[in-house]
């Protein structure tokens, strides 16, 4: 099901590109600031964390800078939360196209993911410059930069596909995203560095992918070190293997979205 399926997305993939074009521009229309919307809301996040954990919370970075230590975690946060809040609700959003014409329909989390994708590189203009300020040693480490942002999108893919999928029967998911996702945000080291965490719930903890993740692209940065490989593999495994089960329930679902519409 899923060779055929990724045929026929190869197939559709100048009508994804068109998609991630048309997310763009609505988000963006009749916006003053336009696609600069994307580095407020991390630039904006980060300014408060850094007054508020540096000043009242104290909270440890290990001698990072606060603006550079909450700016790469939130850099990749906001990528993964926007994509989450816009790929589960992209179908139901786009329910006079699913009712009218066929196509594949995880095209339309895909395009929400995508624009994301390009607000998240939009974002990190800032972050390169904040590196050049701070004097942050730019290391060979970098190189695993694709590799993590590639398992960030795999598992982003899986909760949309899933999500999405889920939100067509049961609208009540839409409102739940956005607790969600701020519950989320507490439980990925985001705030406090990953170190702060106790080693008897550390596993646990690691459940959730994103939490290596963000440890990860901390260390590659702002530490010259390579990714802690024990806390990525789990994320790859938890990620891949959610992306291709979210995918086949999708699939099993799709051909009942138009009549549930």
């Amino acid at each position: 099901m899923l060779k055929k399926a990724l045929k026929d997305l190869i197939k559709h993939r100048e009508l994804l590109q068109q998609f991630t074009l048309r997310e763009i521009r609505i988000r963006y229309k009749q916006t003053v600031l336009g696609v600069l919307w994307a580095i407020l809301q991390p630039l904006s996040m980060m300014i408060i964390f850094s007054i508020v954990f540096s000043k009242f919370a104290k909270i440890k970075t290990g001698g990072i800078p606060y603006p550079i230590f909450y700016y790469s975690a939130l850099l990749p946060w906001t990528f993964f939360a926007s994509s989450v809040t816009f790929g589960i609700t992209s179908i139901v959003r786009n329910m006079n196209l699913v009712t009218k014409v066929y196509f594949p329909r995880e095209i339309f989390p895909l395009s929400s993911i995508f624009a994301c994708f390009i607000d998240f590189l939009v974002a990190s203009t800032i972050f390169i410059g904040m590196m050049i300020f701070y004097k942050v040693e730019f290391s060979l480490n970098l190189l695993f930069f694709p590799l993590l942002v590639f398992i960030q999108i795999i598992f982003t893919c899986g909760i949309c596909f899933l999500g999405s999928a889920l939100n067509v029967y049961f609208r009540d998911i839409r409102f739940a995203v956005p607790l969600g996702i701020q519950l989320w945000m507490f439980l990925t080291p985001i705030i406090y560095p990953l170190e702060m965490v106790p080693k008897k719930y550390l596993y646990i903890y690691l459940l959730n992918p994103m939490a290596g993740l963000i440890d990860s692209y901390r260390r590659i940065f702002l530490k010259s070190q390579s990714p802690n490989f024990l806390y990525l593999e789990e994320a790859i495994i938890i990620s891949i293997s959610l992306f291709f089960i979210s995918w086949f329930l999708f699939k099993r679902l799709e051909k009942n979205f138009a009549d549930v519409i």
